[in-house]
């Protein structure tokens, strides 16, 4: 232990010759405080709340490249969604555009590989749409951790699918308030995103052709005036005069007001990614389909007796192309097995097809094939024109493709069969559909079908029908793309009109009457006819993009 020390008080001397330096010492305490004051009132923005602005892009669409650029030249990023299904068509990206969004920064997430409405479709089906269009997006050398629902429809079970892909987040849509709708829901997403919110997280509604730029603003200063939080805008087209667009001209200048925010509001700009966090996961494969093994039919509901919702037999489709007018209507009694048969009347017939056929999709319901080999085709029909089958497949990636047509098949009036053996499935093909086509005006009524391996297929069974010729004289040019879809949903057994439309993915609504509550909205529902081109109009080997509805969300 130290010696204790006795007190002295400080003499007179001693306090004297303090003085000077506490006197210093106040000085320097002074400048301090009022330096201190200065530095915490110049950032005035960091008192605010902050509040978080994503700017989110769906459906692979092109035309949202020079808004990318945008971004980038202010130093800002986006997240671009993306329908694997759709990349290297036309109008849509490629590889090569999305590998150089990322590099310049900006995020890719998931949008399914066709987008379809999820909460549709059987669970096997939406876990490959979903998890294999992340699959698809990696095998691009591209990562991804956020999601956004096809058409803004999800369920519990959709939800956990997407979770379960891998995904770290998946977004609504219309769930924050604004002129648009959804009135007395919060002004922005709450960051951190809550565990529960984390699978359908809040956004407004998708920006169409009736947003300003004053609306794009009032979603953020509504945000910034109600303690900030997180506001997810999202864009389909940039330019163009799609509905769901918006100007070039009122994107940049959106831009250019948002930027300085960052400084004297503190709102800044971040991807889906950086808002809600985590590390990107390990890749997850959907449910592999088996092609069928020798002697089965790989065909599902193959005599048409399971009714589905929209107007046809489960796991069928009605496609066709050109200018026509086609109605399906489900027959019960004399059909060639069981009691349902389906009939297609074509009336108007300019050029074209139309045609019932198993559903193209990602093995759902289409048959899985294996490269290389040769599959029989059959199926029972009565007709008063002549037929063919009409063959797609689908690729590795999802997409459908068409493949080829047989020969023509005599018209009759008692049940025959149509059989016809595939060429070699072409490489890297995955699945099969094909189905009997009118391409004149007429009847025909099909049933029974069947796909086998050729190796080990049943003997032919019953009346076979006779290959005729096709005449020279009647080579159809390609008339005029036109989808289409009905004049009113139809119930399981009623005939359904089909008039064709063009651009059935346009005819959507848009502004204040467009925007639904989450429990209703969903993607299209009843019976359509699907834009299915097929040999007057595309060459063997040609991509076809679904018409899954109003690419909407």
């Amino acid at each position: 232990m130290f010696p204790s020390r006795p007190h002295r008080p400080p003499s007179r001397a001693g306090r004297s010759a303090r003085q000077p330096v506490r006197a210093i010492l106040a000085l320097l305490a002074a400048i301090a405080a009022t330096t201190s004051l200065a530095v915490v009132a110049a950032p005035a923005a960091s008192a605010a709340p902050k509040t978080i602005v994503s700017f989110t892009f769906d459906d692979s669409n092109a035309d949202q490249l020079p808004a990318a650029q945008t971004l980038k030249a202010n130093g800002m990023a986006g997240t671009f969604y993306v329908n694997s299904g759709f990349v290297n068509q036309p109008g849509y990206f490629t590889v090569a555009n999305l590998q150089s969004l990322v590099a310049d920064g900006h995020e890719i997430g998931g949008h399914s590989v066709t987008h379809p409405d999820l909460t549709s479709l059987p669970a096997a089906e939406a876990q490959r749409q979903v998890c294999n269009d992340r699959v698809n997006l990696a095998n691009w050398g591209i990562q991804t951790r956020s999601f956004a629902y096809p058409f803004a429809a999800a369920t519990t079970a959709t939800e956990n699918i997407v979770k379960n892909c891998g995904y770290q987040s998946a977004r609504g849509l219309g769930d924050i308030q604004s002129r648009f709708g959804c009135t007395g829901c919060p002004f922005a997403e709450t960051v951190p995103v809550p565990t529960a919110s984390r699978y359908y997280t809040k956004a407004l509604d998708q920006v169409d052709n009736t947003w300003t730029l004053a609306d794009l603003q009032t979603a953020v200063t509504n945000a910034e005036a109600n303690n900030g939080g997180w506001v997810q805008l999202t864009f389909h087209h940039i330019g163009g005069s799609d509905p769901l667009s918006i100007s070039q001209a009122v994107f940049d200048q959106f831009v250019a007001w948002l930027k300085p925010r960052a400084a004297a509001q503190n709102t800044v700009v971040q991807t889906v990614g950086q808002t809600v966090g985590g590390a990107v996961k390990p890749l997850v494969n959907g449910p592999a389909v088996p092609p069928p093994t020798a002697g089965a039919n790989g065909v599902k509901n193959a005599s048409l007796e399971t009714a589905g919702t929209n107007g046809l037999p489960q796991c069928w489709m009605a496609g066709g192309y050109g200018t026509n007018s086609p109605t399906f209507t489900t027959l019960t009694g004399g059909a060639q097995q069981g009691t349902k048969s389906e009939r297609l009347v074509m009336a108007g017939y300019q050029d074209g097809d139309a045609k019932l056929l198993p559903a193209l999709d990602l093995g759902g319901c289409s048959p899985s094939v294996t490269e290389g080999k040769t599959y029989s085709l059959r199926a029972w029909y009565t007709s008063t024109a002549v037929t063919q089958f009409a063959v797609y497949y689908r690729t590795g990636i999802g997409t459908w493709v068409y493949w080829t047509s047989s020969p023509w098949f005599a018209a009759g009036t008692t049940f025959t069969q149509a059989v016809w053996t595939t060429p070699a499935v072409p490489a890297g093909a995955t699945g099969i559909s094909f189905g009997l086509n009118l391409f004149s005006n007429g009847q025909l009524v099909t049933d029974s079908y069947a796909v086998y391996d050729s190796v080990g297929a049943p003997a032919v069974a019953g009346q076979q029908s006779a290959v005729v010729a096709a005449p020279s004289a009647t080579a159809r040019s390609a008339g005029p793309a036109v989808a289409a879809s009905p004049t009113v949903p139809a119930p399981p057994g009623a005939s359904i009109a089909v008039q064709p439309r063009r651009e059935v993915r346009k005819a959507i609504p848009t502004g204040p009457s467009a925007h639904r509550a989450r429990a209703d909205r969903r993607g299209p529902t009843g019976p359509v006819l699907t834009q299915i081109p097929g040999p007057t109009q595309v060459k063997p080997g040609t991509p076809i993009l679904l018409d899954e509805g109003s690419l909407s969300g």
